[in-house]
């Protein structure tokens, strides 16, 4: 039985991954602060530990991948230097601490797949993909850092995926933009103008999947191959739940909640698959209609 092991288990992302290794056969380990929780959530997993050395040292040794998941909700809070600094640390010091025991172990795991994110590109450029120049701004910086702290494995096949906004049911943005929307007051938020690259949990999951069991490397986008506007989101949101989606969020509400970080909202780009098509990975949900019907039982 080929052994994975995953940080950030108990996320989004995570659990789901983690869900449908269990079910194909794997043996799962998680990595986790609170590894009591995560043996409750997750039914089945065969083993939690925390980010003790010892312990992952020994886990990694001799297991078939490790998926690093791990990191600070980016848009959990208002952005002050706090809370800047949990989103840079949380990423670079647990990467390097997982590199750093993958390249002490004798018995090195095939693959190293990790979380990366789509504020490589920052929210100024067009259009993007994978072969795209990083942006200028303090998420971006970030990110490159991110994935620059993985660069050092030795002997090890590595794949960073940059995620989009995952849409999911009962977490993430979608859980909480339908809100309004039931009471009518839905919309777009600041101009609406701006891009929104999505992509169905259930394809990121299965994108992490097919990069553990193909003879990926390098970087890959999570993100849909059809790309919107945050208005146009809005409307086929409003479509699908049979209300408006005129009333829009003002930007200076946005300013006041996130500081900084409201770049990250009000902001944008394009952002395109190409080496993830490339690879011969196929989107299960390609039609933003289609999936938010699928999530929301429309």
């Amino acid at each position: 039985m080929k052994k994975i092991i995953i940080t950030g288990i108990t996320g989004l992302i995570g659990k789901n991954i983690a869900n449908k290794l269990l079910n194909m056969g794997y043996s799962v380990v998680g990595v986790t602060r609170d590894p009591e929780k995560a043996m409750r959530k997750i039914i089945g997993l065969t083993k939690c530990i925390n980010w003790n050395e010892k312990d992952l040292a020994e886990e990694i040794n001799g297991s078939h991948g490790v998926i690093h998941l791990a990191g600070e909700n980016v848009m959990g809070r208002r952005w002050d230097d706090e809370h800047k600094s949990k989103i840079l640390n949380s990423r670079v010091d647990t990467t390097k601490k997982i590199v750093g025991i993958i390249n002490s172990v004798t018995q090195k795991p095939n693959v190293y797949l990790g979380a990366s994110a789509i504020g490589y590109y920052g929210v100024e450029a067009h259009e993007c993909d994978e072969y795209s120049n990083k942006g200028n701004d303090f998420l971006s910086d970030v990110v490159s850092k991110w994935e620059d702290a993985s660069e050092s494995l030795i002997e090890v096949r590595r794949v960073l995926v940059r995620i989009g906004i995952v849409l999911d049911k009962d977490e993430g943005a979608l859980s909480s933009m339908v809100v309004p929307f039931k009471f009518f007051v839905g919309g777009p938020i600041g101009s609406g103008e701006q891009p929104f690259p999505w992509i169905h949990i259930d394809d990121i999951t299965n994108l992490f999947i097919y990069a553990l069991k193909n003879e990926l490397s390098g970087i890959y986008n999570g993100v849909s191959p059809e790309s919107v506007t945050l208005k146009q989101f809005s409307i086929e949101l409003g479509n699908v739940m049979h209300r408006p989606s005129f009333m829009k969020v003002p930007e200076f509400i946005i300013k006041v909640l996130y500081g900084e970080g409201a770049d990250n909202v009000l902001k944008g780009v394009k952002v395109i698959p190409k080496r993830t098509l490339e690879s011969g990975f196929k989107f299960k949900f390609a039609s933003l209609r289609n999936t938010l019907q699928m999530i929301l039982n429309q």
